[in-house]
């Protein structure tokens, strides 16, 4: 579990956009490059298209941005989609992923709702999916789709 309790979630605003899209690109380069589907402009582009502040949540340590993610309804309602996850590098590797990534399961699990998310392939962000319970449902070239099924209450069946 992440060693300290400074963090928070704070909902996302409109104005958070190009913070959130210059991380993007800084997190995603390493395995973009790898994959050969690095684009300076596309890497930004691509989360100021889908940005959505209503499902966006920008996380917060000591009150300073160290990240955010985005979790939105599936269409029919009964599931939901973490996208755009992504950490400053100074922040990574002390479990803030983990506790995020926690707290966010446990309300998916509390609405019984199933949790989709996608990763680059070759990600060491898969590693963290996999211990939170996802497992893989299909792949192509550059993505793997994963699947978290919702976990019953505690003490429940």
């Amino acid at each position: 579990m992440y060693r300290e309790t400074n963090w928070a979630l704070r909902p996302g605003r409109a104005e958070d956009v190009e913070a959130m899209a210059e991380l993007r690109a800084e997190v995603m380069r390493e395995d973009l490059v790898r994959l050969g589907r690095y684009d300076e402009h596309r890497v930004r582009q691509r989360l100021r298209d889908g940005f959505s502040p209503a499902h966006t949540s920008v996380i917060e340590v000591d009150g300073a941005l160290a990240g955010c993610v985005t979790v939105r309804p599936y269409e029919d309602g009964e599931g939901l989609y973490l996208e755009h996850f992504y950490l400053d590098p100074a922040t990574q590797g002390r479990g803030l992923g983990t506790a995020v990534l926690r707290d966010l399961l446990a309300r998916a699990d509390e609405a019984s709702l199933q949790v989709r998310l996608v990763v680059l392939q070759g990600s060491a962000a898969r590693r963290l999916y996999e211990r939170e319970g996802f497992a893989w449902e299909s792949e192509d070239p550059v993505d793997v789709l994963m699947v978290r099924n919702p976990r019953p209450p505690a003490g429940g069946r």
